[in-house]
């Protein structure tokens, strides 16, 4: 039996897979090396690995706000999903409605322009004055940082739907409403994915943010509660664990785009 013998762009494609299945522990790697250098030093005032893993078992066992890690993280998570939940839900509508309708476009697309030339942060006065410290605020102020990034993306991919797709369920005779839902919506659903990516990437930010400036639960509070006791390997365990939390929202956003839009995967093979 003969054996397949790969050809020279075959091995290359080989080769390339097996590196790049290799770069990212490689890069972990020097990172994780660079920790144990600037850790490592007399009188340094970064926390050591072992220093972060024992602060990782003191908080399991004595809790802070009787949360251990994991319990700060859901309520960091919790807060971010009710916001993403209201974002996604009202950007995407409001992303289609301008998109689509020139007139509505044209009336509101300027108010929205305005409002997303604000920082989140900017609202936190305002958001304070009217609602107080509660969980509330903290949710809006994550809504406001989210809904921009998604009602951008999918505005974009409605006006910017190819006007050939259009034509074509013209010819086939197609209501105003097909042509929104079965050809429009469908082709912008790439955009809107960029959208939904963006917008989580930055609601986990803001969440910290928020965290930061009050409240008894979070991520964002361990670290102005490490900070203030000068408890730097809780501040650095608490940075790992959003770092991780945020590579996990990407991880399942790509793929959660790679089940509904199958097609993405295949053009960026």
């Amino acid at each position: 039996m003969k054996t397949h013998e790969l050809s020279p762009m075959e091995r290359r494609e080989q080769t390339l897979g097996r590196i790049y299945v290799v770069l990212p522990f490689l890069s972990l790697g020097l990172l994780f090396a660079l920790w144990l250098y600037v850790s490592s030093g007399e009188g340094a005032r970064f926390p050591s690995p072992m220093a972060t893993l024992e602060r990782f078992h003191q908080i399991m066992e004595r809790p802070i706000k009787g949360l251990t890690i994991f319990g700060h993280v859901l309520a960091s998570l919790q807060r971010v999903i009710i916001a993403l939940a209201f974002a996604w839900g009202l950007g995407i509508a409001f992303g289609i409605a301008t998109g689509w309708n020139r007139r509505l476009d044209a009336l509101l697309t300027p108010l929205f322009t305005a409002f997303r030339s604000v920082p989140p942060l900017a609202w936190i006065p305002l958001i304070t004055i009217w609602f107080g410290l509660g969980e509330f605020p903290k949710v809006l102020l994550v809504f406001i940082g989210a809904i921009p990034a998604i009602v951008v993306n999918t505005h974009a991919g409605m006006r910017y739907v190819q006007k050939t797709y259009l034509d074509v369920g013209t010819m086939f005779n197609a209501t105003p409403r097909q042509r929104l839902f079965k050809i429009a919506i469908p082709s912008a659903l790439d955009a809107i994915f960029a959208g939904v990516r963006t917008s989580t990437s930055a609601a986990w930010m803001v969440v910290l943010a928020a965290e930061m400036l009050g409240g008894k639960s979070g991520v964002g509070f361990l670290i102005i509660r490490g900070m203030d006791s000068l408890d730097m390997p809780l501040v650095l365990l608490s940075m790992i664990f959003i770092g991780l939390v945020g590579a996990l929202l990407a991880v399942l956003t790509q793929l959660t785009e790679r089940i509904l839009c199958p097609w993405t995967k295949k053009r960026s093979n």
